[in-house]
């Protein structure tokens, strides 16, 4: 018993012998910092978690501070501190992330890239945007409009999110059927290194095949590897015309069905295929939800078809064609075309209505095969309620680019119970060579489960790069991979 007792004695000092140098090496941090952006611009975590969140991802700053540089050259004079001290950066965007890829301890500093928010330029003629990494996507989406061009990337958090983290976890959204993931958008990046050096790989053109991409080692990497402080975005032609029906199905052959006949019918105008379960939709629409809706639920299957072109008339021609096709041939039994720009704004408000399951449920969004989506859903929902007897499994996503989005609410929130439900979405996939992510990232919520969906070699080669590039691993550690 003594030696125990010894033992516990050691390990107490040794915490707060820890805890002391963290004192002292945060006293002797901040006055460095500071000289870079200022004491204003150095705040407390709990300066920073007083002033609440847009959305409630689950992230609370546990950071001793969040320091918020307003270029680039404060960035990499920020990291050469950092890098010096062996102090840890935790980026922070516009935390709407839901894999806990901004998650800090009381032992990092947090950088956050609020006041980076500024459209540099905007090129008409090259159909281009250069922008700092803390502007909104909204802005980005409604400056482009103020020229008749369009930023095609899409999602539900467009107001809060920003555009650096956006490129970072490599965001999808609504329309990658046609435009594709926000890599397919990015031309140029400029990044911050782990120990201040500034890449400048601002590429302007389409084609440029000159020696290695070095923007793809930092899109995607959820800021692991460098820190996103400008972008130059690519812009497309702004469509003249825009369809959106909202339909219902009975089964998921007519659902496969449908979004054949869409390919075929709507072609390259094809840009939005959301399919909602009736177990989200019900919880969304009236009565049970808020949204008014022109289908009633009750349908197994709600999709949003969402078309967008440059031939006024014939493409609306054509769309309405498509969908009275569908109906004869009794793929659709309900649906609905909206007539104005609200009515679709409406509609698309049904799918987006997503934080009552961001805030309540355990949330996954997984890739597989299209024609194994309704047997993957069936498989977890039998598996999960046989395990967890107040469960309610929601369905929906982007079922046109083979991502389905899973949230599970129960009671129970233990931690437990979320491994558990991990276990069962995750290892579920590995029948149909499923990806855990197809979308949100890695963070810390899905680093145990990265081997279904990577070989060991590509996640020893992820550790070379992280090894290379962020020696002292300062840089999100703990997210994605750890350096082995």
């Amino acid at each position: 018993m003594a030696r125990v007792d010894g033992e516990k004695r050691l390990d107490a000092m040794w915490r707060r012998a820890a805890f002391v140098d963290s004192i002292a090496h945060m006293q002797e941090i901040r006055p460095l910092l500071e000289q870079i952006v200022g004491p204003h611009n150095l705040l407390s975590a709990a300066a920073w978690n007083a002033r609440g969140v847009a959305w409630e991802t689950h992230q609370p700053c546990n950071a001793w501070a969040v320091i918020r540089p307003s270029n680039t050259k404060q960035v990499a004079r920020i990291m050469q501190v950092c890098h010096e001290f062996g102090q840890s950066v935790v980026p922070y965007g516009g935390l709407t992330n839901l894999v806990k890829g901004c998650a800090s301890t009381g032992s990092d500093l947090a950088l956050s890239f609020e006041i980076m928010n500024q459209i540099e330029d905007i090129d008409v003629t090259a159909s281009t945007m250069t922008v700092q990494a803390g502007v909104t996507m909204q802005a980005v989406q409604e400056r482009a409009l103020q020229e008749n061009l369009y930023f095609p990337v899409d999602i539900g958090a467009r107001g809060t999110c920003m555009v650096g983290g956006n490129v970072s976890t490599n965001a999808g959204g609504t329309k990658v059927i046609r435009h594709g993931m926000i890599r397919d958008s990015v031309l140029g990046l400029e990044v911050v290194m782990a120990d201040g050096t500034i890449i400048e790989s601002m590429n302007h053109f389409l084609k440029n095949n000159s020696g290695f991409d070095l923007k793809q080692l930092f899109i995607g990497t959820e800021g692991v590897l460098g820190l996103i402080t400008r972008i130059i975005f690519r812009l497309e032609t702004l469509p003249t015309t825009h369809n959106v029906a909202l339909v219902a199905c009975e089964n998921y052959d007519q659902v496969l069905a449908v979004l054949q006949k869409a390919r075929q019918s709507l072609g390259s105008s094809l840009c939005g295929f959301e399919v909602m379960w009736d177990n989200f939709f019900g919880q969304v629409v009236k009565p049970v939800g808020k949204h008014a809706s022109p289908v009633a639920a009750g349908h197994a299957f709600n999709i949003i078809i969402e078309s967008m072109g440059s031939q006024p008339g014939a493409d609306d021609d054509t769309f309405e064609n498509f969908l009275t096709d569908s109906f004869e041939s009794q793929l659709i039994t309900d649906g609905a075309i909206a007539k104005s720009g609200s009515e679709r704004d409406g509609i698309w408000a049904i799918r987006h209505e997503v934080e009552w399951v961001v805030r309540d449920a355990f949330i996954f969004d997984v890739s597989l095969p299209i024609a194994s989506v309704s047997d993957y859903v069936n498989t977890i929902t039998r598996k999960i309620s046989a395990e967890i007897n107040d469960a309610r499994i929601a369905a929906f996503g982007h079922l046109g680019d083979n991502n389905i989005h899973i949230s599970v609410l129960s009671d129970s929130k233990t931690a437990a119970t979320a491994r558990l439900v991990e276990k069962c979405v995750y290892e579920s996939l590995i029948p149909y060579r499923g990806a855990i992510s197809a979308e949100h990232g890695i963070g810390l919520e899905k680093k145990d489960y990265l081997p279904i969906s990577r070989t060991s070699a590509e996640i020893e080669l992820m550790r070379v790069l992280k090894r290379s590039l962020d020696p002292k691993n300062i840089l999100n550690p703990g997210k994605v991979i750890s350096p082995g």
